[in-house]
């Protein structure tokens, strides 16, 4: 029988990538790269199915094994860094004392999306104690006549009840105009942001659904049976429906997919992920084997939408020296690409013929100081990042950025000469430049995240990841490797994506029933989006100084039956990988039990300080998958081991002995439980009485001697 196959395809700015993968092995079968074709009459579309048909007719694939299939864009980080976004018609509602306020808050101006770039919006606000079918229809003629293409209706605390914005929703669309709204984009209290963000929704909803439905179809054509899947910012993936109504989702989406393939194949605990293209980096971090999420900003202001924390900089293989004075004195932010030169280091030698230097302006509006070589045969060519490393001796000879470095030489031979240094010291100052900006951000997510210094690494992925990820690893003392199949890492990540949704409510104090519901909803939710239920992990959090409830879920689309025997760590690997995490001797690491996926340890760490005459002793957690990742690292914790049954006497002592009593009253400890393939998240519960009934249905469906390992952290 033949092997079902997982299909993933990311549409960048030049290429349009197409991988499969073994569903079994996930090992990468077959890839494809076609131009993006941004300016066909179907978009995107048309490089989609040609990257389709190519992958799949040049490897003698059966359609009809295409058990999943995904897409990363983008198109809508695009559209909105290039204003390409529709006009939209706000239609405010509210009613009473609150009517003024709701009236100043639904009304958000234009929003700047980069310089010069804006989404218009216009306004118009209804007493929603007063609506009619009139009114309404009034409403929306003025948004109209005002040349509004999507309407947005906003409500105060419609996330209570969105009768009132289901209403104009329907008169818009009798109106043959689209129309979506803030009930749709969040659950949340906080008209203003509510609607700011349903307003950016709505100004990418008519270009995302001519491509969603070009690309739908597409598929559909292919012969390919399995629904088409979309990238979500948050790593995750949803139904072509849903991008249909909540575009926004796919913000981000390909800086997401990249680091989502690099934990496939890298089992990291800490460590920050660099994808390195040819103009950009885009850099994030990974804590306990997971990605880092915040909230999303647009025009500086806060949305109601959580991604992918990323940080990109305009330094990757591509970028190009500055030179000022005689002297290299920058590197970037403009690339090859942009000044729409050929890299010094891919050209023919044949070309490489009398270089000499000159100064060139990339765009308009840039100074005249990039470097490029031009040649006899009017032959000219950028002086790269990629060319230096190449020189250097930092990209293997197997590598997708390897280039000939003495073709490179020569190119330059002519820039050393002008600042007055050897090829290699050019070369030196040039990668000292550009990974200086890089170490800045680097050492920043270190920070903000509180990454473990013994266990991080630096992983490398896109198609230059060994043109920064060796040399920054030098310079930063951090051990570093480059992502098997770096270059097509963010369509690797496509094709494994999971489902994810994401529900946020405004609970103070939440009950058993408020947690009971948000679980039940999440659940229909993600499971309609296309989860198989067997699969879905739902995480509960409650935020108690916003009163926010949240849920998250996660689902695989099919059940998955990977072999992970040539992954599984044996237990002396494990103690080694947590010996590195605690910096201490074996003998003070505590083995205690293996329940499910999950490796449990205890460490007594002593340490001396001021001339070694004081001592502290820490009880230090470490909880390790089979992979040899660790997933929970605690430097002030305990754990023991139990069964449902224990769970109201035993579980109840242990979290009563690790909770701080204060003047200021109780502080429970963060509690986390594991059992089978299943990790829960109880930090953030405030009472006992929420630990309690979030741990009881958590442990639902387990056998009553079913164990379980429970941890309390007190930091």
């Amino acid at each position: 029988m033949k092997n079902k196959v997982r299909l993933g395809i990311d549409v960048g700015g030049t290429f349009t990538d197409a991988v499969v993968i073994d569903n079994q092995t996930y090992e990468v079968i077959a890839k494809a790269k076609v131009p993006t074709t941004h300016h066909a009459k179907q978009g995107v579309a048309l490089g989609i199915v040609e990257a389709i048909n190519k992958v799949l007719t040049e490897n003698n694939i059966d359609p009809e094994d295409v058990i999943f299939i995904a897409h990363g864009t983008t198109q809508a980080t695009n559209a909105l860094l290039e204003g390409d976004v529709a006009k939209v018609g706000v239609l405010g509602m509210g009613t009473g004392f609150e009517a003024g306020k709701a009236k100043t808050e639904t009304t958000v101006g234009n929003i700047e999306l980069a310089p010069g770039k804006f989404l218009y919006t216009t306004h118009t606000f209804l007493d929603s104690s007063k609506l009619t079918e009139n009114n309404m229809q009034e409403s929306i003629n003025t948004l109209i006549e005002s040349e509004a293409q999507v309407v947005v209706a906003s409500e105060a605390y419609s996330v209570d009840n969105p009768e009132n914005e289901k209403k104009v929703i329907e008169a818009a669309n009798k109106n043959a105009i689209l129309a979506t709204g803030g009930y749709e984009i969040s659950q949340l209290y906080g008209l203003q942001a509510r609607t700011r963000t349903a307003v950016v929704n709505a100004a990418l909803i008519p270009k995302m659904m001519e491509t969603a439905n070009m690309t739908e179809k597409s598929v559909r054509e292919a012969n390919i049976k399995k629904p088409l899947m979309i990238m979500r910012c948050d790593g995750g993936v949803m139904s072509v429906d849903e991008v249909r109504k909540r575009p926004i989702l796919t913000m981000l989406s390909g800086l997401a997919a990249g680091v989502a393939g690099a934990l496939m194949y890298e089992k990291i605990t800490d460590g920050i992920f660099l994808e390195v293209g040819g103009t950009s980096t885009d850099i994030s971090a990974i804590k306990d084997g997971k990605v880092m999420i915040k909230n999303a900003q647009v025009g500086g202001r806060k949305l109601y939408l959580t991604s992918l924390d990323v940080r990109t900089l305009g330094i990757a293989g591509g970028s190009m020296i500055v030179m000022e004075h005689g002297k290299i004195s920058d590197v970037g932010p403009r690339s090859a690409h942009i000044a729409d030169m050929g890299y010094e280091v891919f050209a023919d030698e044949s070309n490489m013929i009398n270089p000499k230097l000159k100064l060139i302006a990339p765009r308009e509006d840039d100074v005249a100081n990039y470097v490029v070589v031009e040649c006899d045969g009017q032959k000219s060519y950028a002086l790269t990042l990629a060319g230096a490393a190449n020189i250097l001796g930092y990209v293997p000879e197997s590598d997708y950025a390897h280039g000939n470095a003495l073709v490179a030489t020569k190119a330059w031979a002519v820039l050393a000469e002008k600042a007055g240094v050897t090829v290699e010291e050019a070369c030196q100052q040039t990668m000292n430049i550009a990974i200086k900006k890089i170490s800045v951000i680097v050492e920043d997510l270190i920070k903000d995240y509180d990454l473990n210094k013994n266990l991080i690494y630096l992983v490398g992925g896109g198609g230059s990841a060994s043109v920064v990820t060796p040399f920054l690893g030098e310079k930063l003392g951090i051990r570093q490797k480059i992502a098997k199949n770096a270059p097509y890492i963010s369509t690797i990540g496509v094709a494994l994506a999971l489902v994810r949704e994401q529900i946020e409510r405004n609970v103070t104090n939440p009950t058993h029933e408020d947690i009971r519901k948000i679980r039940s909803d999440i659940m229909e939710i993600v499971t309609k989006a296309g989860a198989n239920p067997d699969t879905v992990e739902i995480a509960i959090e409650i935020d108690s100084q916003k009163s926010i409830l949240r849920a998250i879920a996660t689902g695989a689309t099919e059940l998955r039956t990977k072999d992970l025997n040539s992954q599984t760590k044996t237990i002396d690997e494990i103690i080694d990988i947590v010996q590195d995490s605690a910096q201490v001797e074996k003998n003070v690491i505590s083995y205690v039990a293996t329940i499910g996926r999950w490796h449990a340890f205890e460490v007594k760490k002593i340490s001396k300080a001021i001339f070694g005459l004081i001592r502290t002793k820490k009880n230090l957690v470490r909880i390790v998958d089979e992979e040899g990742v660790i997933r929970l690292q605690k430097n002030n914790a305990k754990l023991i081991i139990m069964n449902k049954t224990d769970l109201l006497k035993k579980y109840v002592e242990f979290i009563d002995d690790m909770t701080q009593y204060t003047d200021a009253g109780a502080t429970l400890p963060k509690a986390y439980l594991f059992f089978k393939q299943k990790m829960v998240d109880l930090s953030g519960v405030v009472s006992q009485e929420q630990l309690l009934s979030l741990a009881q249905m958590e442990l639902e469906f387990i056998g009553e001697n079913d164990k379980i390992i429970a941890v309390a952290a007190k930091d």
